[in-house]
């Protein structure tokens, strides 16, 4: 199938782009690498009056190192680039990590970070990743600008805070502490599939070995990415035992998720994998902060 008749517009600048969001309202939408909103405007699951192309604006693509240790990610940075930065890897080695489950090379060579984000595909891995990692969110509108929390941003499946008007700009990632190891957790049905259920975490050790911070993010078990009450409950304060981990796992499967049954998994064995995901995420990402 082919899309229905739409404008296209392929500003140059920020300005231009967002001048051109003001004036089409709910008949624009932005089109980044097109990885995810094409297929669908093809599918005519997606009809937008008009595209606003990002792609003409070099200002946007750009990996940068914040003064706290952290990293700015332009909205228009490859997945690639962000896959095969030697800044990323050092700073953030969970996103290597994750990006090579992430489609195809091919794939990763034209979709953007913040495209994918935006986009908030509950069972894309990228929306999990900014929320787990504690991401700021630049989003700009014409003649002004607002931070949202990641954790914050997303509202329901491909639906997030975004109004017409506005366009996701840069994702900010704070620094992690020192002794902090992180881990990702898959089960898909084929190498570069959406996964059945994915478990992404983030932990801290102090001196002691004692828990000062845990982050877990759990991914196709609802419609948006889920941030992990029980994580933070239970392993906070204390020393990560197997016991203490089995704990947040039964806790999160049983009582955290709301996964749906397809004609791929049921939501029971989602909930069964999240038990097993979850308990090799956070046992990983202890031993890796430990060392």
């Amino acid at each position: 199938m082919k899309p229905i008749p739409f404008e296209y517009f392929a500003p140059t600048t920020v300005e231009e782009a967002l001048e051109h969001l003001s004036n089409l309202g709910y008949g624009g939408k932005v089109l980044a690498g097109g990885q995810s909103l094409i297929p669908a405007m093809n599918f005519r699951m997606a009809r937008p009056g008009a595209l606003v192309d990002l792609n003409g604006i070099p200002e946007l693509a750009y990996i940068k190192p914040t003064a706290d240790g952290g990293l700015a990610i332009g909205t228009m940075t490859r997945d690639s680039k962000v896959e095969h930065s030697p800044e990323v890897a050092k700073r953030f080695p969970l996103l290597p990590e994750v990006m090579p489950n992430i489609a195809h090379p091919q794939i990763r060579n034209r979709g953007t970070f913040g495209g994918s984000i935006a986009h908030a595909d509950p069972a894309g891995q990228l929306p999990a990743i900014s929320i787990v990692l504690n991401a700021n969110l630049k989003v700009l509108k014409k003649g002004s600008e607002r931070w949202v929390k990641a954790e914050e941003f997303f509202l329901g499946p491909f639906m997030t805070v975004l109004e017409p008007e506005e366009m996701l700009a840069e994702v900010v990632l704070p620094a992690l502490p020192p002794r902090t190891g992180s881990s990702y957790q898959q089960v898909s049905r084929q190498k570069g599939g959406y996964s059945m259920a994915a478990v992404a975490s983030v932990v801290t050790l102090d001196e002691a070995g004692k828990c000062t911070n845990a982050r877990m993010v759990m991914i196709s078990v609802g419609d948006v990415p889920i941030l992990s009450a029980a994580a933070l409950r239970i392993l906070v304060g204390q020393k990560p035992t197997p016991e203490a981990i089995a704990e947040v796992a039964e806790i999160a499967a049983s009582q955290e998720i709301d996964p749906g049954t397809d004609i791929h998994a049921t939501a029971e064995y989602r909930r069964h994998l999240i038990r097993v995901l979850v308990r090799r995420s956070l046992t990983t990402a202890f031993e890796r902060a430990a060392k």
